[in-house]
C-alpha cells in the first residue's frame, strides 16, 4: 500500500465523473435514507418501557431485540448484500431494502409477542443492511478522490445523526399520539401509542422510494489495476482482502468496540433518563437526541479535518493517529451513566459521541483509501458486520444482560452502560494503536 493511499479508487480517463449538481443530489437522497434508517432502528430504545409492560418481557429480551433480532441478520445478510452492491445495480439493491425495512417496522407495531416482534426486527435488519454498501459505492462512483471524503462524511452524518433524529421526532410523535393525533384515522385508533408510533415512523418510506427512483446510477468507474469492466470472482477479492488484512483487521476490530459503548449507551440512556430521573419521552427526545446530533456532526466533520491535516504531514497512518487519540479522549464519557445528574448524563454522553464519532469517520475514510473500487461493497459491509454485530448486539444485548444478572435493578442500568463501554474503548484503543504501528512498518519499508 502506498503511503498516500494508493488504492483510493481513481477513475480513468475514458469515464467522466457525473455532474457535482447531480451527485450532490444523490449524496442528500443517500443521507436522507441513512437518516430514516436510524430512526427506524433506533426508535425502539425509546419504547422500551411500554414493550415492556405490553409484553411482559424482562431487559435482557428487550436487549435482544433491540440488539440480536437486528445486529445478527442485519450482519450476516450485510455480507452477500455487500457483493450484490458490487455486481447489482446499486439504486435497485437500495430502493428493495427501504421497502423490506419499512414494511418490518409496521409489522413491529403489529406484534403482540415476543416471537413475533422479534421475528419482525430481524427483517428491519435485512432491509437496512442495503443501504451502506450500495450508496458507499455510488458515492466512490459519483466522486474522484480528491472530494470524496466530504461526500462520504456527509453520508455518515445521515447515518450518525439519524438515532437522534429518532429520538426527537419519536417522542414528539409519541407525545402527539398520546394527545390524539390517530384517534381519527380506523387502522391506528385502537393501537396502544407505542404500536402507533412505529407505523407512523415507517410512512416516509414510500416517499424515499420514489425520491431514490430519481438518482441516477453512475456508471462504474475502474480502479488503475483493472483491465475492464467486469465483475472480479468473489476468490479474487478475498484474496486481495487477505493481501491488506494487516491493516484491516486492526481497522475493523478498533471500530467494531467503539461501536460496543455507541450502542450499549444509546439504546439504554433513554431508559436510564426515565427510570432515574423520571423524564418524560418529549424530555428525552429533546436533550439526548440533540446531544446526539450536535456531538455526531462535530466528530464526524472535525475528526475528518484532523486528520486529512495528518495525513498531509505524515502519510496515510496519521489516521490512525487521530482515531487512536479520539478513542482515548472518549474514555470520560463512559462514564456517563454514573454521573449524578440527568445533565451529566446528557453532557458525558454528548463527549462519548462526539469522540466516536470521529474515529468512525476517520476509520472509514481509512477504508476508502485502502481498498480499490472492486473490493468497496464488500469493505463496507464488513465493517457494517463488526459494527452491528459486536457494537449493537453485543453492546446493547451484554449492557441489558449485566443489567439483569450482576446488579439486579433495573435503576442500575448506568452503571452496567459503564461496566461494558469502558473496557471496549479500551481494546478500541489498542487495536487503533496496532493499525498505526502496521502503517508506520509499511511506510518504513517502502511499501
Amino acid at each position: 500500500m502506498s503511503e498516500g493511499g494508493g488504492h483510493s479508487g481513481e477513475a480513468t480517463a475514458e469515464r467522466p465523473w457525473p455532474k457535482p449538481g447531480a451527485a450532490w443530489y444523490a449524496v442528500a437522497i443517500f443521507s436522507l435514507a441513512a437518516v430514516l434508517s436510524y430512526t427506524d432502528r433506533q426508535i425502539l430504545s425509546l419504547l422500551v418501557d411500554p414493550i415492556r409492560g405490553a409484553l411482559a418481557i424482562t431487559d435482557t429480551q428487550v436487549g435482544l431485540l433491540q440488539g440480536i433480532a437486528f445486529a445478527l441478520i442485519y450482519s450476516i445478510a450485510g455480507l452477500p448484500l455487500g457483493r450484490a452492491a458490487d455486481i447489482f445495480p446499486r439504486r435497485a439493491v437500495i430502493i428493495a431494502g427501504i421497502t423490506l425495512w419499512s414494511i418490518a417496522t409496521v409489522a413491529c407495531g403489529y406484534a403482540h409477542s415476543f416471537t413475533e416482534l422479534f421475528i419482525a426486527r430481524v427483517f428491519v435488519g435485512i432491509g437496512e443492511a442495503c443501504l451502506a454498501p450500495a450508496a458507499m459505492s455510488m458515492i466512490g462512483d459519483y466522486f474522484p478522490a480528491q472530494k470524496r471524503g466530504t461526500a462520504v462524511g456527509t453520508f455518515l452524518l445521515g447515518m450518525v445523526v439519524g438515532g437522534g433524529v429518532a429520538l426527537m421526532i419519536g417522542g414528539s410523535v409519541l407525545q402527539a399520539v398520546q394527545h390524539g393525533l390517530v384517534a381519527n384515522i380506523p387502522w391506528l385508533s385502537g393501537l396502544a401509542a407505542w404500536r402507533a408510533v412505529l407505523v407512523l415512523m415507517a410512512l416516509p418510506g414510500a416517499l424515499l422510494v420514489l425520491l431514490m427512483l430519481t438518482v441516477r446510477e453512475p456508471e462504474r468507474q475502474l480502479h488503475a489495476m483493472q483491465e475492464g469492466s467486469h465483475t472480479l470472482p468473489l476468490r479474487e477479492v478475498l484474496r486481495d482482502f487477505a493481501q491488506f488484512r494487516g491493516l484491516l483487521l486492526p481497522l475493523y476490530l478498533g471500530m467494531a468496540l467503539m461501536s460496543v459503548g455507541d450502542f450499549g449507551m444509546s439504546n439504554w440512556i433513554p431508559a436510564l433518563l426515565s427510570r432515574r430521573y423520571a423524564m418524560d419521552p418529549t424530555q428525552i427526545g429533546g436533550l439526548f437526541g440533540g446531544a446526539q446530533i450536535v456531538g455526531a456532526a462535530i466528530g464526524v466533520f472535525g475528526g475528518g479535518f484532523i486528520a486529512d491535516r495528518w495525513v498531509a504531514r505524515v502519510g496515510s497512518r496519521g489516521r490512525f493517529v487521530v482515531a487512536f487519540a479520539a478513542a482515548t479522549l472518549a474514555m470520560p464519557g463512559a462514564f456517563a451513566g454514573v454521573t449524578g445528574s440527568a445533565d451529566m448524563v446528557i453532557a458525558g454522553y454528548t463527549w462519548w459521541t462526539l469522540m466516536s464519532s470521529a474515529a468512525a469517520a476517520v476509520g472509514l475514510t481509512a477504508l476508502q483509501d485502502v481498498v480499490p473500487n472492486h473490493m468497496r461493497g464488500i469493505a463496507i459491509a464488513l465493517a457494517s458486520f463488526g459494527n452491528i454485530m459486536l457494537g449493537f448486539g453485543g453492546g446493547t444485548t451484554l449492557t441489558a444482560w449485566v443489567n439483569d444478572h450482576v446488579f439486579h435493578h433495573p435503576l442500575a442500568i448506568g452503571s452496567s452502560m459503564t461496566l461494558v463501554s469502558l473496557p471496549a474503548c479500551l481494546l478500541a484503543m489498542v487495536y487503533f494503536w496496532r493499525g498505526w504501528r502496521v502503517t508506520r512498518l509499511a511506510t518504513s519499508l517502502g511499501t
